[in-house]
């Protein structure tokens, strides 16, 4: 997300200073050097430019991929579902006693002798800490409602944490996992767990556990690290150098690892799959997809955005939207849309028109639901919920309140073309759109000091994608509850941007988040699903995949739908 063009010629001096020399500038000694360096360097390309390296503070991929290369989880999953240790010992299981037979605690063993990249000793009064940074009101993280279901977390002894939960619950392995469960150091952040949380420098410049650690950042634009001395295995990794560069948009970002070759590997390939087709012929390098749960969707508004309370706070529950609140409304639009013309044109292989929120692992996937594209049905809906165009303007009204709306997305030629299609479908029925596009490093901050993010939705309609995390689809189905609305109140840190509130979709995410019978919780979800999709909450457009770049000179990626693409990085190789 996006765009400022980069011109192909000059990418490598605009992207890396130094990247190549003049011909017959270097003795051959000199040119041996130059080849030695950039052989030890890994270049990454994230047209995503990351702002902030503490993903508890950001609801953007593209900040939580460069904090992972620091960051680390007590566990992940690998694409097969397998559980994979970072800072964990051991997997906890009932036979080895880790997981309580009642379901209401799990105990983690975590590796000995792991240090922190400052030299401090990782222990798991980290992890405890971790955690009360995380549900702090008043640090308000993005990522609390992930751990609304733990009642505390322990530190046994330095290698020993249990955590104990509110209730018996089935997925005790959705917390200190994967992309949510990066873990922070105690004494750097016990300073900052406060209103304060967003002025620690470690958010900038982190400590880490992981196989890099940072030299240097400028928010939007580089970060630079180095080899972890500190690391576990530092002896092991391939590169003393990564140099993360953000900006640019995704064409050029393709263009950089596919035909020039002037990087490794570029992140989040949202291209025309028949521009991508082209570039990967120049034999430089290859899409890899991973079709993991990432749905593109359009959210409505539930709430105003043109209202303002007495202090100011738009988007607010107290004032509900004039014409989005009503479900026939909603519906209409639903049926407006052409999902298989977007997935079609724009997305090619790399995308799957689907009405599906939930798509991923496969057994979750909803065979309940389905799509039409039917804009004449879309208008006698709105006839039959009072609102025609009275003083044949071209756009509907009703009670003076003519039909217009905001639609805004991330900066992304895709992302722009969809807007497109969209709005000519809903002007076809009699709804007045304005196109909005935001740069993704504001619009995906999770900045609550900015209006312009997805938290604080000042629009009527927005679209992006996400999807679960984690092979257990709790937390990812935990978005649409009455708790998580994003709002004033708690700094617009909850996930439901949408201000859905619906107390029989939140009975049956309770019944989900208690019951230990998994085949019980598997058709909860499909049923929350259905309840989301049947009650128009949100538009689901395409089950995209996550393109990256990966040059022929690179090795070692192992792409996972459960974390981020640099979960495995110090696995990365150069042959």
């Amino acid at each position: 997300m996006n765009v400022r063009a980069v011109a192909a010629a000059s990418l490598c001096l605009l992207l890396f200073s130094g990247c190549r020399a003049p011909e017959n500038a270097q003795t051959e000694t000199g040119t041996d050097t130059a080849t030695a360096a950039a052989d030890d360097t890994l270049r990454l390309l994230y047209w995503q430019a990351p702002t902030i390296l503490n993903p508890h503070f950001s609801s953007g991929f593209k900040d939580s991929e460069a904090s992972r290369i620091t960051l680390e989880p007590l566990a992940s999953f690998d694409a097969e579902g397998n559980m994979v240790l970072f800072l964990a010992a051991e997997e906890p299981t009932l036979d080895n006693g880790g997981v309580a037979a009642d379901g209401t605690s799990v105990t983690w063993k975590l590796k000995e002798g792991i240090t922190w990249s400052d030299g401090t000793p990782f222990t798991a009064e980290d992890v405890a800490f971790t955690y009360e940074f995380i549900v702090n009101p008043e640090v308000a993280t993005v990522n609390a409602g992930t751990y609304e279901l733990v009642e505390r977390v322990e530190a046994i002894d330095d290698t020993t944490v249990k955590i104990t939960f509110k209730e018996p619950n089935p997925a005790w392995y959705l917390v200190f996992t994967g992309t949510e469960g990066m873990v922070l150091p105690k004494h750097v952040f016990e300073d900052y767990n406060g209103p304060n949380g967003r002025e620690a420098p470690a958010n900038t410049m982190p400590v880490g556990t992981g196989p890099y650690r940072v030299t240097s950042f400028t928010p939007g634009d580089v970060i630079v690290f180095e080899a972890n001395p500190n690391y576990r295995d530092a002896d092991q990794l391939a590169f003393s150098r990564v140099e993360l560069k953000g900006g640019g948009d995704a064409t050029s970002a393709a263009r950089a690892v596919l035909q020039t070759g002037d990087v490794d590997y570029a992140n989040n390939l949202q291209v025309e799959a028949a521009i991508l087709e082209q570039l990967e012929a120049a034999g430089q390098g290859e899409v890899v997809a991973n079709f993991g749960s990432l749905v593109e969707r359009v959210i409505f508004n539930f709430t105003d955005p043109n209202q303002a309370t007495a202090d100011g706070e738009t988007s607010s529950t107290e004032f509900p939207h004039p014409f989005l609140s009503d479900r026939l409304v909603r519906q209409a639009i639903n049926l407006a849309l052409d999902r298989d013309t977007i997935a079609a044109q724009i997305y090619g292989p790399t995308g799957q028109a689907t009405t599906n929120f939930l798509v991923a692992p496969d057994p979750f996937a909803s065979s309940n639901t389905s799509y039409d594209y039917d804009p004449e049905a879309a208008a006698a809906l709105l006839d039959a919920a009072g609102w025609v165009d009275s003083n044949n303007n071209g756009t509907r009204d009703k009670d003076d309140q003519e039909m217009q709306l905001v639609f805004q997305t991330s900066v992304n030629p895709v992302r722009q073309k969809t807007q497109e299609i969209v709005k000519q479908s809903l002007e076809q029925i009699g709804i007045g759109v304005e196109l909005k596009s935001i740069d993704a490093s504001v619009y995906f901050s999770g900045d609550p000091a900015s209006r312009e993010t997805l938290e604080r939705f000042s629009a009527d309609l927005q679209m992006f994608a996400t999807g679960n995390t984690n092979p257990d689809p709790g937390s990812y189905m935990q978005t649409y509850t009455c708790a998580e609305m994003a709002q004033k109140a708690n700094n617009w840190s909850g996930s439901n941007y949408a201000r859905y509130c619906n107390p029989e979709y939140d009975a049956l995410w309770q019944q989900a988040a208690a019951t230990l019978d998994p085949e019980e919780r598997q058709d909860l979800f499909i049923q929350m699903n259905d309840l989301l999709i049947e009650d128009a909450a949100v538009m689901p457009i395409v089950h995209r995949a996550d393109a990256s770049g990966v040059s022929n000179r690179l090795t070692g990626i192992n792409l996972t739908p459960w974390d981020l693409s640099t979960w495995n990085i110090a696995e990365w190789r150069r042959p």
